[in-house]
């Protein structure tokens, strides 16, 4: 492919906006490591664009995948790294619905950083959760910058879109204790009947979980701080927290 004016190759370029994407039902993934990953799942690869001077790896099972080798110049203006890794893939999006269940959950609200999102997402799969529940106002999880901070673990596990409101009644129903952090939560190291099903809601940058969705959890939780800092990135306190969660839940 040669041509800027090429009808594909347009459709391609409107993937790089959340508009683009959510009119298509498609989205973009870049470099070897998550195309591979891609392969690997069950999620549907409609093509897989190449630079010019890429050099496919013969282990990879392309059977029924289109695929399209483009210009280095083309290929730089679909690439959205600074430095390209030289292979593309288009792929479409999950219509995965989730059951809720007894299971551990992650619940975001209105997290905004599309990079903290997906090491959010990259350590809930780590700590081997059932599913991530975006709410209104949450990034994009299809953002490139959240897919390459996911790292591929929004294949090995349900992220979707929902309101935070019917979930958390969903599953208390399903006797699911509800943990939300707050700043006027319990410490942690206070915390002691965490059980092996649980889900944990995490909030804004600036602005944490928002008092309403607080209200309807069943308790709040915060990390204590040992230093003089007021607060932790939500990445990282989200990091803590399941963990936290996950091994308390083991030990039952």
């Amino acid at each position: 492919m040669e041509s800027l004016q090429n009808q594909t190759y347009k459709e391609w370029k409107k993937l790089h906006k959340r508009k683009g994407r959510d009119k298509a039902h498609k989205y973009l993934i870049e470099g070897p490591h998550l195309v591979q990953e891609a392969l690997h799942s069950s999620h549907e690869i409609e093509s897989i664009i190449y630079d010019a001077s890429y050099e496919k790896p013969e282990e990879w099972n392309y059977q029924g995948i289109d695929e399209y080798r483009l210009t280095h110049e083309l290929f730089d203006q679909i690439a959205q790294t600074e430095t390209s890794q030289g292979v593309i893939a288009v792929c479409n999006m999950s219509n995965e619905k989730v059951d809720l269940k007894k299971g551990r959950y992650l619940l975001v609200d209105s997290v905004q950083d599309p990079g903290n999102l997906g090491t959010m997402i990259r350590t809930a799969d780590a700590c081997g959760l059932d599913a991530v529940i975006l709410g209104k106002g949450t990034v994009d999880q299809f953002n490139d910058k959240t897919l390459r901070s996911a790292q591929g673990s929004h294949f090995h596990l349900p992220v979707i879109s929902n309101d935070l409101g019917r979930a958390i009644n969903q599953l208390q129903e399903l006797n699911v204790p509800v943990y939300a952090t707050s700043l006027d939560g319990v410490n942690l190291q206070a915390q002691v009947t965490i059980e092996s099903s649980f889900a944990v809601i995490v909030g804004n940058e600036g602005n944490g979980v928002t008092d309403d969705i607080q209200q309807r959890a069943d308790f709040k939780v915060k990390i204590p701080m040992f230093g003089q800092a007021e607060s932790l990135n939500v990445a990282v306190a989200t990091g803590i927290i399941l963990y936290w969660f996950r091994m308390k839940g083991l030990a039952k």
